[in-house]
């Protein structure tokens, strides 16, 4: 089945509207009189009822038009809308946006025909926008198929709400502000496109500089993700995401469950996506201004000029309250300042130059700041006052600042007098703001966003590729516990899927009364840990809780009762299995925790923290989404508090923290290798003499999960891991060992030495031209993908204990997923030794398995090497202009 082209749905050639009216004020009179505004495609009225509408022809159905059709504009009662669905299926629609309401925001019956409609459009493949929306609009392509009175200018800003009527008011205030737009969507439902879909088109849209989104829930995570890691490097996304959620915890059995709350899950999401989040719509507006910057701050150091001491104080505020910094200046910036500023200025940053402060002044001040190496950017603030012309200072700002290397906000405080001075910024491109608070908060939001690329980006350090440890015992294991109706493993079980995967354990005895507790004691030594055994009692009350630190019979007899009272005070009807008894480690220096869980929309989260006693208590946590590699893993550490801590503390040893960032990465293999896992808890892992070990461990199943029900491999996951089920040992031709495996990001390094020495000949027929300067930015292009929408394979051989890449194949899917383009790279030295075809054939593997139904290649006409193993393998060529050829293999 052919999926609806969506390109041509947002580009239509020809639009139906079903439902169009000419009676005033009628939704379907608004959408024909907007749509009829377009200049380049053509509008058929379809009404069973009319035969004119507004004097163009009026068609009683969609069979009846005669044309194919790109988008089909549903008005329509909800009860109509089904059939009418089925009959733009039959006419081979491409896509549908329903503005209709009555779906499932009323009720059992609307979520019917809702579901109606989904199961019509898998039948057909057409793509819809809606139901329940106000519609879509492309100022740069002329089409307006909403029923607002808002005609928006064409832009670069792309708008995107799954609230209606938040998203016209929206519109309506930035029509009035003169923001232009390269799209505004209202997508109502989201029965089929959603914010993956739109991202996925916007960032393939030249018109397109950045992306905002209103989002009140995620949808299709999975989507969602792949799509904004995919561009968000590129075209900067920014969302306002409403709602502080707590139902998931409610019922969690764990420390994790309890603590991780939705909120913070896509807090963690929209960091690990490249994505910024704002809390506010101002933000959202003003961040879609400044964040198509080509230049983005390198740190958090802002100087601010301004000719009133108040707003400079003000603003300074602001910045340190969001973490910025004063810039410091240097010794010859001051000279300098000195030299040009009145005897009484304010002989520091801020840099304020006064009441009486002229365009000279100003200029002056700018350009010593900005040539100031310990300056990343510059606020530059102004009240008006009756020595001067605000326009006259407005402009003189804007010359000399719209090519600085360094950004630079603006803020013309005031009302009329300062409109000019603003309107100056505005044409310039030069972020202004009325209040000096707005003004800092997008410069940290512009640096939040570069630093959070940067650390997204960053090179991994290698760690060893570990051979997958022995789980299918524990699959089985996981099945007969969910046969016999468990769900909670008791901590020995749970402790056992930590020690396959690598992560040291204590040992706990489990006793049945005081006496063998006592008798475990004395067999593993004082001072012990006492913890009741139970699989029905929760973390959330002293039920259960531990005992430490217990160094004599006498106190372990005491607390062994006060654990048991314990329990049947509070659980009378709890099942208790024993009291484990374990070796207490000493001179624990601190506690951490690290747990996961399922997140409604997000799937299986990581959560590391505080841990111990406190871990509810202080919530000093940080969330991430598996898979984890080792700068992820740390970078998961340093978002907590307690990563202060752990570097030292009053005389402590500092925690090793490679040991406890492997610690996480195993952690995170587990959680990736057993989506039947809902919750998991270590806690504490006691850290002493800096190395790591846990303590307690507890494991909560998932009840509703089968592998029947799931349709992916990883169903719990959001992001595709590293497919190791491509990695396979091979041989060239004159018998040297290669392996063939995905790129990983810790591949840099290898990659850049095998670009960096290269014949030029053999960089051309690739590249298509020769790369002098081969930078961060690109390699991490090459090596840090999402294998959900990417795979490069690299060829990998070894000399003596050095790692070489002496060939790569890579395979971009578009962003339709059917097809895709492939390109293979074998270094010179490595040439004519089957290691190309391998390749290729390795790549028409890959896309197999992910149904695509073509790929294809570009090829330099004169590379008659390339050329004979394409066709070896079943591509066929056609020649292109300027020397190149197309190859092409159908996949179905």
């Amino acid at each position: 089945m052919k999926r609806g082209d969506i390109k041509a749905m947002f580009d239509p050639k020809t639009v139906a509207l079903i439902g169009a009216s000419e009676k005033q004020g009628a939704v379907g009179q608004a959408l024909l009189e907007n749509l009829l505004r377009s200049e380049t495609a053509k509008v058929f009225p379809v009404n069973p009822a009319k035969k004119t509408v507004m004097g163009k022809e009026c068609f009683s159905d969609m069979g009846k038009i005669g044309e194919h059709i790109d988008l089909a504009v549903v008005a329509t009662p909800a009860k109509t809308v089904p059939a009418v669905v089925e009959d733009c299926g039959k006419a081979g629609v491409e896509g549908i946006i329903i503005i209709s309401a009555g779906f499932k925001e009323t009720g059992e019956e609307g979520k019917s025909l809702e579901d109606e409609i989904h199961a019509i459009q898998k039948r057909y493949g057409m793509r819809i926008v809606g139901p329940n929306c106000v519609g879509v609009i492309r100022p740069p392509v002329g089409l307006n198929s909403t029923f607002l009175s808002s005609q928006p200018e064409p832009g670069n800003i792309a708008f995107i709400s799954q609230s209606g009527a938040l998203g016209a008011a929206t519109l309506d205030w930035a029509v009035n502000a003169h923001i232009g737009f390269s799209m505004f969507a209202s997508l109502g439902s989201m029965i089929d496109v959603d914010f993956g879909d739109l991202i996925d088109f916007l960032g393939n849209d030249y018109t397109t500089r950045s992306i905002m989104l209103y989002m009140e829930g995620v949808g299709n995570a999975k989507k969602f993700m792949s799509a904004a890691r995919g561009f968000a490097r590129n075209k900067p996304i920014i969302i306002v995401k409403p709602g502080r959620f707590t139902e998931s915890a409610k019922a969690a059995l764990s420390h994790t469950g309890a603590m991780a709350g939705d909120d913070q899950v896509y807090d963690a999401a929209f960091k690990r996506a490249g994505v910024i989040r704002v809390k506010e719509f101002a933000g959202l507006f003003n961040s879609a201004a400044v964040l198509d910057s080509k230049y983005l701050p390198k740190g958090r150091r802002l100087a601010i000029i301004t000719n009133a001491g108040g707003f400079g104080v003000m603003a300074t505020d602001t910045l340190i309250d969001m973490g910025g910094e004063l810039a410091r200046l240097s010794d010859n910036s001051m000279a300098e300042l000195n030299s040009i500023l009145p005897p009484y200025w304010s002989k520091g940053n801020p840099v304020d130059i006064l009441g009486d402060g002229d365009e000279k002044r100003y200029v002056d001040a700018i350009r010593t700041c900005m040539s100031d190496p310990g300056v990343d950017g510059l606020l530059v603030l102004l009240t008006p006052q009756a020595t001067m012309n605000p326009e006259e200072v407005a402009k003189a700002v804007a010359e000399n600042v719209k090519n600085s290397l360094k950004p630079v906000v603006t803020t013309w405080a005031g009302g009329e007098t300062v409109r000019a001075g603003r309107e100056v910024f505005y044409r310039n491109n030069i972020p202004t703001y009325e209040t000096p608070e707005a003004a800092v908060k997008t410069y940290m939001t512009m640096y939040s966003y570069s630093r959070n690329l940067e650390l997204l980006y960053e090179t991994p350090s290698g760690l060893p590729l570990d051979q997958a440890p022995p789980k299918n015992h524990l699959k089985a294991f996981i099945k007969r516990m969910v046969r016999e109706g468990r769900t909670l493993l008791s901590e020995e079980e749970s402790k056992d899927f930590l020690r396959i995967y690598g992560i040291p354990v204590t040992t706990p005895y489990v006793a049945q009364n005081p006496d063998g507790a006592i008798t475990a004691a004395a067999r593993i030594g004082y001072p012990v840990v006492l913890k009741i055994v139970s699989p029905d009692i929760s973390h959330k009350s002293d039920v259960g809780g531990v005992r430490v630190g217990i160094r004599s019979e006498g106190e372990l007899r005491e607390e062994y009762a006060r654990l048991i009272s314990s329990v049947r005070s509070h659980a009378p009807n709890a099942t208790i299995s024993g009291v484990s008894v374990q070796k207490m480690i000493e001179g624990i220096d601190y506690e951490v925790i690290l747990g996961a869980k399922k997140d409604k929309d997000f799937g299986s989260i990581i959560l590391f923290g505080m841990g111990g006693i406190g871990t509810e208590v202080f919530k000093d946590i940080s969330i991430g989404l598996p898979p984890l590699n080792q700068t992820l893993a740390r970078r998961l550490i340093e978002e907590t508090k307690v990563y202060n801590i752990l570097k030292g503390y009053r005389g402590k040893t500092p925690a090793d923290l490679k040991q406890l960032v492997r610690l996480i990465i195993s952690f995170s293999n587990l959680i990736v290798d057993f989506p039947e896992i809902a919750e998991m808890d270590i806690n504490p892992i006691a850290i002493a003499d800096g190395r790591s070990c846990a303590i307690d461990a507890r494991i909560i199943l998932d009840r509703e999960y089968t592998e029947s029900t799931s349709q992916y491999q990883y169903p719990h996951l959001v992001i595709t891991p590293y497919p190791t089920q491509y990695t396979a040992p091979w041989r060239l031709s004159d018998g040297t060992e290669v392996t063939l495996r995905p790129i990983r990001p810790e591949d840099e390094p290898l990659e850049l030495d095998m670009l960096s020495s290269l014949s030029r000949e053999t960089m051309r027929t690739r590249f298509f031209s020769i790369i002098k300067d081969i930078t961060h930015a690109m390699l991490v292009r090459f090596c840090n993908i999402d294998y959900n929408r990417e795979m490069a394979i690299v060829a990998e051989i070894r000399e003596g204990e050095m790692r070489r890449i002496i060939g790569i194949g890579r395979l971009i899917i578009e962003s339709d997923f059917e097809s895709g383009e492939y390109a293979v790279l074998v270094h010179d030295a490595y040439q004519g030794k089957g290691l190309g075809y391998k390749l290729v054939d390795v790549i028409i593997g890959i896309a197999q398995d992910k149904g695509l139904g073509e790929i294809y290649g570009t090829v330099l006409t004169e590379n008659e090497k390339m050329l004979q193993v394409a066709r070896k393998l079943g591509f066929t060529s056609k020649r292109q202009p300027d020397g190149v050829t197309r190859v092409q293999l159908m996949l179905k």
